[in-house]
């Protein structure tokens, strides 16, 4: 079986969530897969990146939390529910999450989160969701700090080439210029700060599942019509 022409996709190393079976490309899993709600490994409990106070940017009030629910991530919850509705929407979550430059989170990240753990479709998550979503938040945070290796509080185009391909994606620089472009900071060094770094990590692990069910064979590639294609993109983005 073929590799990915020009190592241009993932196969290079040990992918995190374990061995994908039947792999072609030696080391672990070809695809860089981790099951969704639990990227890569354990994490702490809520906290700010870099040993700020809270993500939230201060306790909520106190309260009995649900069976199940972790006690701060519940008054995390009624912090961040502003309008005191039981549920925690988009454009709360928005206002709620920081990055290391104390920018909000964009839409596109917090959409992608919220839809993750909206287990009924409303475009809302109840406590149980947001506990989870904390939890999943912190695993990135801690992720994020361990690539970025000069704790500047982003990712540059070395760190994500590394963060790259220690997730088991062998990616090239042009990719990773590219990524920069779209989604960093407008500097002479461009670089990703912690939202966008989850936004990309999570398209990019979506996007490569869709084409691995089409690469049955693990081979690397694929023949795929025009609309095949567009509904690949539009059932795994939208």
């Amino acid at each position: 079986m073929a590799a990915y022409p020009g190592q241009g996709f993932p196969g290079a190393g040990q992918a995190p969530g374990g061995p994908f079976p039947g792999a072609p490309y030696g080391g672990g899993g070809p695809y860089g897969y981790s099951p969704p709600g639990a990227p890569y490994g354990g994490g702490a409990g809520p906290g700010g990146p870099y040993g700020q106070p809270g993500p939230y940017g201060g306790a909520g009030p106190a309260g009995n939390a649900p069976p199940g629910v972790d006690p701060e991530a519940f008054s995390w919850f009624q912090a961040v529910d502003a309008d005191h509705s039981g549920y925690i929407s988009v454009k709360e979550l928005k206002q709620a999450l920081l990055n290391s430059n104390l920018s909000t989170f964009n839409d596109e990240t917090c959409l992608l989160m919220i839809n993750m753990f909206d287990k009924t479709r409303s475009g809302r998550i109840d406590v149980y969701g947001f506990s989870a979503l904390l939890r999943f938040i912190q695993q990135w945070k801690n992720l994020f700090q361990q690539y970025d290796r000069d704790q500047s509080g982003s990712i540059s185009f070395s760190e994500l080439q590394q963060a790259f391909s220690q997730m088991g994606y062998n990616l090239s620089p042009q990719f990773s210029q590219l990524l920069l472009a779209r989604y960093g900071q407008r500097s002479s060094n461009p670089s990703i700060q912690l939202d966008r770094f989850i936004q990309i990590c999570m398209q990019l692990q979506s996007t490569t599942d869709a084409f691995r069910e089409k690469d049955t064979g693990l081979v690397g590639n694929v023949r795929l019509s025009y609309e095949d294609f567009l509904t690949m993109v539009v059932t795994r983005m939208m």
